[in-house]
C-alpha cells in the first residue's frame, strides 16, 4: 500500500509542479544540510524527504581543507543546489558570498540571508533588499529570506526576486507560526512569485498548514536534522507538505458559526416529520 501511495503522490506532483525561475520541481519541500549528527544520516534524510532543492551554507565549505566537505556528501546531479549566505551580517557580505558561489561554479541560484542579530537571527529587511537588488542586476536567481512583511515581499518581487521566503518563527526555534498566519496569508494573496515558508517550523502539521493557506513550498532544516529520527521525520514532512498542497487544491469547507448536520434530519423513525 505504501508503494501505491507513493505513486499517487508522484503522479499528483507531476501535474502540479513548483516552478521557480522557469524550472519545474515535483517536490514542494526544500531542505537544509546543517545540524545532522553525521553525513550518512543527512543523506538518508534528504532522500526520504523527496526534496529536489537543497540549501548549503557557503561558510561550511572549505575548499583548501584536505577533508571532505558538504559538497562531497551528496550527488548534486540529483538536486538543485541552493547556496546560502548564512552568517552574513551586511548586504556587502552577502553579495560577496554569492559572487564566490558563482565563481566556484556552484550555482547562480542564491538564498540571500542578511542577519545582523546573532541572538534572534531575524533578517535585516533593508540589507536584504540592498543585496537582492545588486544580485538580481548581476543575473542571479535570488531567493531571499525575509521577515513576514507583505510590503517588503512586494518590493522584492518588483525588483526581480524569484521567490520570497518569509519566516514563520526565528530560525531553529520550532515555534511554528509565531508570527501568525495573517501576514503570510497576505503575502500569498499578493505574490506573483512562489512563496516559501522558511524558518521556525517544528512539525509536519505546521508544514501542512503552510501549504493549506496557499504557500508554494516550505524549507525545513532543524526540525528534521535535530529530530530523534531524522530520516523518519523527513518522510513525515514530505507527507505533510503533500497533504497540505492537496488540501489547498481540493478547497476546504467554509467555517460556519453554527452546526450543520451531516445526515438528513427528515424522515427519522419515530419522528413526526
Amino acid at each position: 500500500m505504501r508503494g501505491a501511495a507513493d505513486l499517487s503522490g508522484t503522479l499528483w506532483a507531476m501535474t502540479d509542479p513548483l516552478v521557480i525561475a522557469g524550472k519545474p520541481f515535483r517536490s514542494r519541500l526544500m531542505v537544509g544540510t546543517g545540524k545532522y549528527p553525521d553525513a550518512e544520516t543527512m543523506r538518508r534524510a534528504i532522500e526520504a524527504s523527496g526534496a529536489e532543492i537543497v540549501t548549503v551554507a557557503l561558510r561550511r565549505i572549505d575548499l583548501d581543507a584536505p577533508k571532505r566537505s558538504i559538497l562531497d556528501e551528496l550527488d548534486w546531479s540529483r538536486y538543485q543546489i541552493l547556496p546560502n549566505t548564512a552568517g552574513c551580517r551586511t548586504a556587502e557580505e552577502a553579495v560577496r558570498v554569492a559572487r564566490l558561489a558563482r565563481a566556484m561554479g556552484l550555482s547562480d541560484w542564491i538564498k540571500v540571508e542578511v542577519v545582523p542579530d546573532p541572538k534572534y537571527l531575524l533578517p535585516d529587511p533593508i540589507g536584504t533588499y540592498e543585496a537582492c537588488k545588486v544580485l538580481v542586476d548581476e543575473g542571479f536567481v535570488v531567493l531571499p529570506y525575509i521577515p513576514a512583511d507583505p510590503e517588503l515581499a512586494k518590493r522584492l518581487e518588483a525588483i526581480g526576486c524569484a521567490t520570497v521566503m518569509p519566516l514563520a518563527a526565528p530560525i531553529g526555534t520550532g515555534q511554528g507560526f509565531a508570527v501568525g498566519l495573517e501576514p503570510i496569508r497576505i503575502i500569498v494573496e499578493q505574490a506573483q512569485v512562489p512563496v516559501v515558508v522558511d524558518a521556525g517550523l517544528g512539525a509536519p502539521s505546521e508544514a501542512a498548514l503552510a501549504m493549506e493557506i496557499g504557500c508554494d513550498a516550505v524549507l525545513v532544516n532543524t526540525a528534521i536534522a535535530k529530530a530523534q529520527d531524522p530520516v523518519l521525520m523527513a518522510e513525515a514532512f514530505r507527507l505533510g507538505v503533500e497533504a497540505g498542497r492537496m488540501a489547498y487544491r481540493a478547497g476546504r469547507i467554509p467555517k460556519l458559526p453554527y452546526a450543520s448536520a451531516s445526515s438528513p434530519l427528515e424522515g427519522i423513525v419515530g419522528s413526526n416529520s
